[in-house]
């Protein structure tokens, strides 16, 4: 029997079959690769992006002007927590007296701090509790001779925007506002609400700053006739102090970085 031509065409077939399948793998595999280098293409884009944006964001920059201006606001916002009570009320503060002369104001005392509405009278304390008054810092100082003693108040709100509108709210009577502070044993021992003679407020920043003052001898408001003057001094140095530590709480930082880091970009 002549089988040879019947198995040369089936092995023919199978050439043919295994080339069609060999072909066939092959554009799968084209496609594949194709697929693959376009996924690592993106995905290496995409890396090589976030590179260039990281490589930008930690490289130094100049910032801009509002960037510069919101590193101001927050220094001076935070200064009633990180300065050392020292700088927030310092021990001597200079003022103008009787003559021209330069006289210097002494602090007596830090008293402990208060919520807002606890260490001022009580239509200063519910419109800064409603406008969200953090909290109140408190000093005591005495003029250069002890005749007269003075109490700063500093009222923290939570950003300036809130302090004007808190400003706007305060109703402009010089007898009420905060409430003084007296220490055993010192000038401002008799210095109590009813021996205020003139209140005010400044404000700066986020702070509303006040201040009260009197007499050291204990005299109260009321035992001052009104026809009477209040003595010359009392209230120029009592504005002179208040003012001194508004300023230092509302003056520009001495130096506002340049860059993102620091002063080289």
């Amino acid at each position: 029997m002549r089988s040879w031509p019947a198995t040369r065409r089936d092995r023919a077939a199978i050439q043919r079959a295994e080339l069609a399948d060999l072909e066939q793998g092959i554009r799968f595999r084209t496609i594949f690769l194709i697929l693959i280098g376009t996924i690592l293409a993106v995905a290496g884009t995409n890396v090589l992006t976030g590179a260039v944006g990281l490589l930008r964001e930690t490289n130094s920059r100049p910032l801009t002007a509002a960037e510069q201006a919101r590193y101001i606001r927050e220094d001076i916002a935070g200064r009633w927590r990180t300065w050392s009570a020292d700088l927030v009320f310092p021990v001597e503060l200079e003022y103008i007296g009787l003559g021209r002369v330069q006289q210097y104001a002494r602090r007596i005392g830090l008293a402990p701090e208060v919520s807002c509405a606890a260490g001022t009278d009580a239509p200063v304390g519910s419109v800064l509790t409603e406008y969200g008054c953090r909290t109140l810092l408190r000093a005591t100082y005495a003029d250069q001779t002890s005749t007269f003693v003075f109490t700063v108040g500093i009222a923290v709100l939570g950003d300036e925007d809130r302090r004007i509108a808190a400003s706007g709210q305060l109703a402009v009577d010089d007898r009420v506002g905060v409430r003084p502070v007296a220490f055993p044993g010192t000038a401002s021992e008799l210095f109590g609400a009813a021996q205020r003679q003139r209140n005010a407020w400044t404000g700066v920043g986020p702070y509303l700053v006040f201040s009260a003052a009197g007499y050291a001898d204990g005299r109260t408001r009321q035992a001052v006739a009104p026809e009477e003057i209040l003595h010359s001094e009392l209230w120029p140095a009592a504005q002179a102090v208040a003012g001194r530590i508004a300023r230092a709480l509302g003056d520009e930082p001495s130096a506002v970085p340049q860059c993102t880091q620091g002063n080289v970009c």
